[in-house]
C-alpha cells in the first residue's frame, strides 16, 4: 500500500556525531544539573571517574534494546547489585514493592496505573467518569461490558442492537491482539472466562481501503502535581487486508485488527523503513498528518481532541495512583511512566480510545521504529531528570525486604515527608476550599510563595525546558477546565494552573520571579537547599 504525498517532510538528522555536555544545567542557581541522554548522532562527554562510577543501571529481562543503547551512550554500566543503581526499565511491580526504591533511584512505573492499563479497569473508571460528568465530556469510548458481572446488561444491549450489530471481545489483561475476536452471534460468546465486550466500531476512517489505528506515546513525570506530556510523533498501524464490513469477514484478523504482532504473519504485509514515507503497513504519525493535511483535513483539531482523551484518561487513574504513592513510595522522584495510547479514527475522523498500555512495545526492527522510538526515549530520559547522587545516598540494601522486592531493595523503607508549617497548611486549606467558584481569588495563590511551592515551580520549569519533542498537555494554558474532573482537588495542581495562566507566553519572567524572591533570603535559601536535598 503506497500513498503519494506532494510535499517532503523534514530531513533526517546528519550522520556526524556532535559532542554534548554530560550534564544539563538548571535554569535556576544552586539546583543540581541532570544527566544528558542522546541519540546515535550525538556523543556524550565523559564525566570525571568518581562521578562515572555512580552511573549504574539495573537491567531487567524486559529492558528494550533502544533503552539499553540510549543509556549506554551516557556511559551507564549494568549492575547486578540490588542497591547501587540509579535507573531501571522493568516490569510493573505490585504496589508494596515500590517501598524498596531508594531516594536516588528511578523506576519506569507508578503504583496503581493498572487502573487504566488493564482493559476492564480502564472501562470501569471511564464509565464512572461518564456517569459523573455526562456523555458530552466522556463520549470517546465505545459501549463496554465486563463479564461475567455485566452479562444481563450485555444481553439487553445485544437484543437492542439487532442482528446487524457487531461486537468485539477481548481478554481483560492481554496484549498483542491475543484472544481478540469480532463476533455477531450470541452463540459465539465464550462463557467460562472473564471478558471485555464492546460495540465494534465498524465504520473506521480508511486509507487506500485499509483500517488503521494510532499508537501515541504519553509520558507522566509526576502525579502530584500532575504533569502529562505527549510525544509529537507516533506510529500508524494498518491492517494488512482491505476493510469490509461484511459479516462474512469478521474472522479475518488481518482485516479487523491492526496489531503489528498479528499482521506481520500475513504474507501480504509490507514493511516501511522510511519515516517520511506514506507506504507499507506502518507509517509515522507525522506522515499521516501530512497526508491528511493534503486532503484538506484539520489535523490540529484531531490532535486537540486526542489530547482531551489523554488528559481525561490519566485523570481517571489519578486518585488510585496518588493514594498508593503516599503509602508505598518515599519520594516522587522515584517514579515516572510511559504509556502507549491506542486511538482509532472513525469515518468522521472522531478519535476513540481503544486501550492504554503501561509497558508499550519499544522493539525497533526498522528504520522507522528506530527514528521515532530512539528520539522519544532520548527525550523521555532527559525529561525524567536523572541526577548524580552522592556516595552517601547509595546505601546498602535492607535485610528485611521480601523476596519479591529484594532485587530493587535500598534504604530503610521510610518515606520522607514534607513537613508543612502551620501557615502553609492554612494557605493550602484556604485555596482548596475556594474551588472553581472564585477564580479571581484563585489568581492570588502566587502572591506569597512557600519554600515547597518554589521547589515545585522550579522543578516544573526545569522539566519543561528539557522536553525535547514532547508537548506538555497538562498543565497548559488551556487546561484549567480539567481541574473539575479530579476526584480530589490537589493544591499543587491549582498552583501550577495559575502559574501557567500567568507565565505561559513569557517564560523569561520565571527568572525575574526568582530574582524577586531573592529579597526573602532566608526563605529562598531554605527553598533552594530543600530542592537540592530532596531532588534525589
Amino acid at each position: 500500500m503506497t500513498v503519494i504525498i506532494e510535499e517532503p517532510m523534514s530531513l533526517e538528522p546528519g550522520d556526524s556525531q556532535e559532542e554534548q555536555p554530560a550534564l544539563v544545567p538548571s535554569l535556576f542557581p544552586r539546583i543540581p544539573p541532570t544527566l544528558y541522554f542522546s541519540t546515535a548522532n550525538e556523543k556524550v562527554e565523559l564525566l570525571p571517574a568518581e562521578q562515572r562510577r555512580l552511573l549504574k543501571w539495573k537491567m531487567s529481562t524486559v529492558t528494550p534494546n533502544i533503552v539499553k543503547q540510549t543509556i549506554g551512550r551516557s556511559h551507564f554500566r549494568v549492575t547486578k547489585k540490588s542497591h547501587d543503581w540509579l535507573g531501571c526499565w522493568g516490569h510493573h511491580m505490585k504496589s508494596p514493592g515500590f517501598k524498596a526504591l531508594g531516594e536516588h533511584q528511578k523506576l519506569n512505573h507508578f503504583p496503581g496505573t493498572f487502573q487504566i492499563g488493564r482493559k476492564d479497569r480502564l472501562w470501569r473508571n471511564l464509565s464512572k467518569m461518564q456517569v459523573r460528568f455526562g456523555k458530552q465530556e466522556f463520549s470517546f469510548f465505545p459501549q463496554t461490558f465486563v463479564l461475567p458481572q455485566d452479562i444481563k446488561l450485555l444481553r439487553k444491549a445485544w437484543e437492542e442492537g439487532g442482528a446487524k450489530q457487531k461486537w468485539i471481545i477481548k481478554p481483560p489483561a492481554s496484549a498483542r491482539g491475543i484472544g481478540i475476536q469480532v463476533i455477531h452471534k450470541w452463540s459465539q460468546m465464550p462463557r467460562k472466562r472473564p471478558l471485555l465486550v464492546q460495540k465494534y466500531l465498524d465504520k473506521p476512517y480508511l486509507i487506500s481501503g485499509n483500517k488503521f489505528d494510532l499508537r501515541l506515546y504519553v509520558y507522566v513525570t509526576s502525579y502530584n502535581p500532575l504533569r502529562v506530556y505527549m510525544f509529537s510523533d507516533g506510529l500508524v498501524r494498518f491492517a494488512s487486508c482491505k476493510y469490509s464490513s461484511s459479516m462474512k469477514t469478521l474472522s479475518n484478523k488481518f482485516m479487523h485488527l491492526t496489531n503489528y504482532s498479528v499482521n506481520k504473519k500475513n504474507s501480504e504485509y509490507q514493511t516501511n523503513s522510511d519515516y517520511k514515507a506514506c507506504q507499507g503497513h506502518k507509517w509515522a504519525l507525522k506522515a499521516l498528518w501530512q497526508y491528511l493535511g493534503s486532503k484538506g483535513v484539520n489535523t490540529t483539531l484531531i490532535w486537540e481532541k486526542i489530547k482531551d482523551i489523554v488528559i481525561k484518561t490519566i485523570i481517571a487513574s489519578e486518585p488510585y495512583v496518588n493514594s498508593l504513592m503516599k503509602l508505598h513510595v518515599r519520594t516522587p522522584y522515584s517514579c515516572h511512566e510511559l504509556f502507549g495510547f491506542d486511538i482509532l479514527l472513525d469515518e468522521n475522523l472522531k478519535p476513540w480510545i481503544l486501550e492504554v498500555n503501561i509497558s508499550p512495545s519499544l522493539h525497533s526492527n526498522t528504520g522507522l521504529d528506530v527514528s521515532i522510538k530512539g528520539q522519544m526515549i532520548k527525550d523521555l530520559l532527559n525529561l525524567a531528570g536523572f541526577r548524580i547522587p552522592s556516595r552517601e545516598d547509595v546505601v546498602t540494601p535492607c535485610s528485611s525486604a521480601s523476596s519479591s522486592t529484594s532485587s530493587l531493595c535500598a534504604g530503610n523503607g521510610e518515606r520522607p515527608k514534607v513537613d508543612l508549617s502551620a501557615d502553609e497548611k492554612v494557605k493550602r486549606a484556604f485555596y482548596l476550599k475556594q474551588g472553581e467558584a472564585n477564580r479571581d481569588l484563585m489568581h492570588t495563590v502566587l502572591d506569597v510563595l512557600t519554600p515547597e511551592e518554589i521547589r515545585v515551580l522550579a522543578e516544573s520549569e526545569d522539566e519543561l525546558n528539557r522536553r525535547g519533542e514532547f508537548e506538555r498537555v497538562f498543565p497548559s494554558p488551556s487546561s484549567s477546565r480539567y481541574l473539575r474532573f479530579f476526584e480530589c482537588p490537589r493544591y499543587l495542581n491549582i498552583l501550577l494552573d495559575e502559574w501557567e495562566q500567568k507565565y505561559w507566553n513569557n517564560r523569561l519572567s520565571v527568572l525575574q520571579w526568582l530574582d524577586c524572591w531573592k529579597t526573602v533570603k532566608l526563605q529562598l535559601r531554605f527553598a533552594l537547599s530543600y530542592v537540592q536535598v530532596s531532588a534525589y
